[in-house]
């Protein structure tokens, strides 16, 4: 009962993450770089420091926790966030070339797997008495095996749709689509954005010992979306003035409406993250659930994003075996939620 309980919350936050792009389409008169980034004060910043104060017991303060001597954990924990930042970047144009269903899906996907085994694996380097590889069990293995089966087949589908459909119905789609432009970038934002977990790896012990199991991740998620927010600022501040849009953020007309909607975009995006923590206090300490939980939620992002997909006709115009790869390639994602138990 309790990993059905710890399923349900995170699938509830991934189901959040795969929704938080869609107020974006509210904003209105900002360029793509001023938007991202207001949404990111709110999606890395804010929420996740209001997230890192549940952490914190009586009597004590976050400043102690990120003053303690943890300095390598925290230093390396903001790094791989910085890694992550540059995925996140990359994750935002592989949606503007491949849309909001296959540029999750191959990112994320991607991102499952490289950041379930790459965790582990760099924390073994750095902490061999840790024996973090231990945690890479036959389970664990199989699971992410067949999370990328079902991203593979959902890439199919992507492909299929491509060569199916006109140039003019691609565009009604997705406006800027770009099959083999947004896959390499998909792939890009997939390798970097599995540092997110690498940096959960390294923070998992930046907490109090009397923090609540479900809280005890929120302090090492601040920390890696903090890395992640500086790599996003650089580049976004780059591009206003590149493209001579700081105007954007003197348009008084439009600041109330942009700022909630990208206020609520940064809260359905971080729900990802407050959801995964709480989820894993139902897992095992250490346990196979425990291990994959980042490679599970991101596959529940997957089959969310499609479904958003879906609903923002993404798919018009495809033929019914195109379809029909595509729901075949979100059974096996659900199914890979539940085969570590199987096993």
């Amino acid at each position: 009962m309790n990993i059905l309980i710890g399923l349900l919350i995170i699938a509830i936050g991934a189901f959040c993450q795969s929704s938080s792009y869609v107020p974006i389409n509210r904003i209105k008169q900002w360029s793509w770089e001023s938007y991202w980034i207001v949404q990111g004060i709110f999606a890395w910043l804010l929420f996740p420091l209001l997230g890192a104060f549940l952490a914190v017991p009586e009597g004590h303060s976050l400043l102690e926790l990120f003053t303690a001597n943890q300095s390598f954990n925290i230093w390396m924990t903001i790094f791989f966030g910085i890694l992550w930042g540059i995925g996140g970047l990359t994750f935002g144009l592989s949606m503007r070339y491949l849309g909001v269903a296959l540029g999750q899906s191959i990112a994320l996907g991607t991102c499952a797997a490289l950041g379930t085994i790459m965790g582990p694996v760099l924390l073994n380097t750095f902490f061999p008495e840790l024996n973090a590889l231990e945690s890479l069990t036959y389970a664990v293995i199989i699971g992410v095996v067949v999370t990328l089966i079902g991203i593979a087949i959902i890439g199919v589908a992507g492909n299929m749709k491509s060569a199916s459909l006109t140039e003019e119905e691609k565009k009604a789609a997705v406006k800027d689509f770009n099959f083999p432009k947004g896959l390499a970038i998909a792939l890009l934002a997939g390798f970097m954005s599995g540092c997110f977990n690498v940096g959960l790896e390294f923070g998992k012990g930046i907490h109090f010992a009397e923090t609540p199991d479900m809280f005890k991740t929120l302090p090492a998620t601040l920390l890696v979306t903090l890395g992640g927010f500086l790599t996003n600022a650089i580049y976004c501040f780059y591009q206003n003035t590149k493209n001579k849009t700081w105007s954007d953020y003197g348009k008084a007309s439009v600041w109330t409406n942009n700022l909630f909607f990208c206020a609520l975009a940064g809260a359905l995006w971080y729900s990802q993250f407050f959801g995964l923590s709480l989820g894993r206090s139902f897992f095992e300490a250490g346990g196979t659930m425990d291990t994959l939980s980042f490679c599970i939620l991101m596959a529940l992002n997957v089959i969310f994003s499609n479904v958003w997909g879906i609903i923002l006709k993404e798919w018009k115009g495809c033929s019914k075996k195109t379809i029909a790869v595509l729901v075949c390639g979100i059974i096996v994602l659900i199914f890979s939620t539940f085969v570590p138990q199987l096993l």
